[in-house]
């Protein structure tokens, strides 16, 4: 009788603010774990928003309907061997703890980390222009500014990037994967 060994998947969630390095650190970290041959996928907020969460806007509601979506999609593959990394801001402890509890029902790994880059550099960052538009008066609900973000209190690991490069965040990340056997 022959065995074949399944991969370990796991998430890897990265939730902060706006600009904070998120998409970022998840994308060169999916290139290192890629290029040591894991299968992994990066489910970006952004572009799950546009797609999976089309029509949610921006209440508590759609928010928590939202990280629920990317929760499931994230358990599903790393339940199937995938690395799900995800980037997404995920204002709410109480919808992140959702997440963290599929997981945990399904005996998959999930590692929560907290990109902590305060509000000050995000908003100099400024990715996609959303602290200009809020300065500006035409965006209300931005999280961390009007709209609240309630940081993690016990996360696997905490970022604080504006200390260090990216690629040093990620290779953060990826000490505390190995650390745990999953890279």
């Amino acid at each position: 009788m022959t065995t074949t060994s399944r991969a370990q998947g796991a998430t890897i969630w990265l939730t902060g603010l706006p600009s904070a390095g998120k998409t970022t650190i998840a994308r060169i970290l999916a290139g290192r774990l890629r290029s040591q041959g894991h299968r992994v996928e990066v489910l970006d907020g952004d572009e799950i928003r546009r797609f999976l969460s089309a029509g949610l806007g921006f209440s508590r509601a759609d928010r928590h309907t939202n990280v629920q979506r990317i929760g499931l999609v994230a358990e599903v593959l790393a339940r199937n061997g995938v690395l799900a990394v995800v980037p997404v801001i995920a204002p709410y402890a109480d919808s992140r703890e959702a997440v963290r509890k599929r997981h945990e029902a399904s005996g998959t790994p999930y590692l929560e980390v907290h990109v902590a880059t305060p509000v000050e550099v995000c908003s100099e960052r400024d990715v996609k222009g959303l602290y200009a538009r809020q300065a500006a008066g035409r965006l209300k609900g931005l999280t961390g500014v009007d709209d609240p973000y309630e940081p993690p209190v016990d996360p696997a690991l905490t970022l604080e990037t504006q200390g260090q490069t990216p690629e040093e965040s990620a290779g953060s990340v990826y000490a505390v994967l190995a650390a745990r056997g999953l890279a």
